[in-house]
């Protein structure tokens, strides 16, 4: 910007005469945000110039995570409550936040191997393998782990919310007690059968799938719900992707810092399906 330009955006900013200046008995933005909190929460291990990148682009993941967790349970209560287009607009922000977190590992890739081993060891063992916000975004999903359980034993309280989350039913279960509300030939043993296991697929829910593709104008909320739930498991998966390359990029195969076999494992979880109906009847229709 050039001083004519410096000086006539002076001259706008004179001109807003209602801009307020004086705090002293006002909240702030940065008092609002705890930006104090916020930006003072990156705490270094090493001297390493590439560790801030680190250490913000883990921790701008988990914000946006937790957002994304903050829309799910209104989601699926919403879903449980029949209030389908509360829960449309839930689902379609979280669709949009998971382009933001792909969107970082972009940004992470742009560490080299070389700069990642400078400060690697000061991790010990901590890893975004053991993210409980991941584990507890997988649950709502229906990816229920078990043995995954006892990375969080440490914490009492952390390890309560999580055992519930696993026992709880998730945005799948829900959407396949809102077909049976619509009069859909479901089996009944899903509506109520324990949630704490990987739901595995079912023929009655296919069938009920297929009814509400085949007939879009008559269930067109169900219809929209079955998109909705398309759109965040494709996010996720070139989440898990993007996820996989750039931890290919900078350490190869080697064993992740959480003791995980690091890219083999990234690569496994892809072929996991959350909805298998609704990606199974783009053939069967």
């Amino acid at each position: 910007m050039d001083k004519n330009s410096i000086s006539n955006l002076n001259e706008k900013l004179k001109g807003e005469k209602g801009i307020h200046t004086d705090f002293k008995q006002d909240m702030t933005y940065s008092e609002y945000l705890l930006l104090d909190q916020v930006l003072s929460s990156q705490k270094l291990l090493s001297n390493h110039h590439d560790e801030m990148l680190f250490v913000i682009i883990h921790q701008v993941s988990e914000l946006w995570m937790k957002l994304i967790l903050h829309e799910m349970r209104s989601a699926i209560a919403a879903i449980q409550q029949n209030k389908m287009q509360p829960a449309f607009k839930m689902l379609s922000r979280v669709s949009k936040i998971q382009s933001q977190i792909i969107q970082g590992w972009d940004v992470l890739a742009t560490m080299t191997p070389s700069e990642y081993l400078e400060f690697r060891d000061k991790l010990g063992k901590a890893s975004g393998f053991q993210s409980y916000q991941y584990r507890l975004i997988e649950f709502a999903l229906g990816y229920k782990t078990k043995h995954i359980l006892k990375i969080y034993e440490k914490d009492v309280a952390l390890s309560k919310l999580l055992h519930e989350a696993h026992k709880a039913p998730s945005i799948y279960d829900v959407s396949i007690q809102a077909l049976a509300r619509q009069g859909l030939p479901v089996n009944k043993d899903l509506l109520n059968r324990d949630f704490s296991v990987t739901y595995a697929g079912d023929e009655t829910v296919a069938a009920a799938w297929k009814e509400v593709y085949l007939n879009v104008n008559k269930y067109w909320d169900l219809y929209q719900l079955g998109e909705k739930l398309v759109d965040i498991e494709d996010w996720l998966q070139q989440w898990r992707f993007r996820h996989m390359k750039t931890v290919e990029r900078i350490i190869g195969f080697k064993v992740g810092t959480g003791g995980s076999s690091g890219v083999s494992y990234l690569k496994k979880v892809l072929d996991h399906r959350f909805f298998p109906e609704l990606w199974d009847l783009r053939t069967n229709l």
